[in-house]
């Protein structure tokens, strides 16, 4: 997360946090990074009230974008290891155990066990107990990680990741923090951060899988307009 002197910025997992990061820590006065991929109900007592931005992603996008960075790593992470069986499935039976996860206490209290417990400072950083609430809230993975990353009390400014060169100014504005040419300049010319490498995301879906990231993962994909076409 970042803490600036007007607002935070909380840094939810593959959904453009690392160039908004960047941009903060290079335009924005005062502007200091606080943990690693922490949730709001880590911040500082002092901070805890302060404005909150972050970004979300297409839900569908999300998925293929986890697996195809963890399926280029020399070593998956654990939540890759369970939720694979091991490398033993692929894409449709991994995510199908990811989104299904709320429902599968066997696999969950697995995980809860071998993921750490306390945070880190690399990763998704999600420790044990920060998953287990996931069990019985027919919740989808992605949609839970964003309730876990951005609940608590304050102002809420959550925009597209999709959108976000028009978004993070609008929010910006929101919250009174004034930029710059060059910070605008940059938040709509620099490259992409930390992109992974995959295919267009609609073309590793079954239509089952489809549909049932659209049942767990409805609270996002209605609330911010995402359709599977992109």
């Amino acid at each position: 997360m970042i803490a600036t002197p007007r607002f935070v910025f909380i840094h939810l997992h593959k959904s453009g946090g690392t160039f908004v990061n960047d941009c903060l820590r290079k335009f924005v006065p005062g502007a200091r990074t606080l943990g690693y991929h922490l949730p709001r109900s880590a911040l500082p007592a002092a901070l805890s009230g302060y404005p909150m931005l972050g970004f979300v992603r297409n839900p569908w996008s999300y998925y293929v974008s986890w697996y195809s960075f963890q399926v280029s790593q020399p070593r998956q992470n654990v939540l890759f290891r369970i939720l694979s069986d091991e490398g033993r499935h692929g894409f449709d039976g991994t995510i199908r155990n990811m989104v299904s996860l709320s429902s599968d206490d066997e696999r969950l209290q697995a995980l809860v066990a071998a993921l750490p417990t306390e945070y880190s400072s690399h990763g998704l950083n999600l420790p044990g107990f920060a998953l287990a609430p996931i069990g019985g809230s027919n919740q989808g993975f992605y949609s839970y990680l964003a309730d876990y990353m951005f609940g608590g009390a304050g102002p809420t400014h959550v925009g597209r990741m999709e959108t976000l060169r028009d978004d993070l100014p609008r929010m910006l504005e929101q919250v009174g923090e004034p930029m710059t040419d060059a910070f605008r300049a940059h938040v709509q010319e620099a490259a992409p951060s930390n992109v992974s490498a995959h295919a267009p995301y609609q073309t590793y879906y079954s239509e089952a899988l489809q549909q049932l990231v659209a049942q767990r993962d409805a609270p996002i994909i209605q609330r911010f307009g995402y359709r599977f076409a992109g």
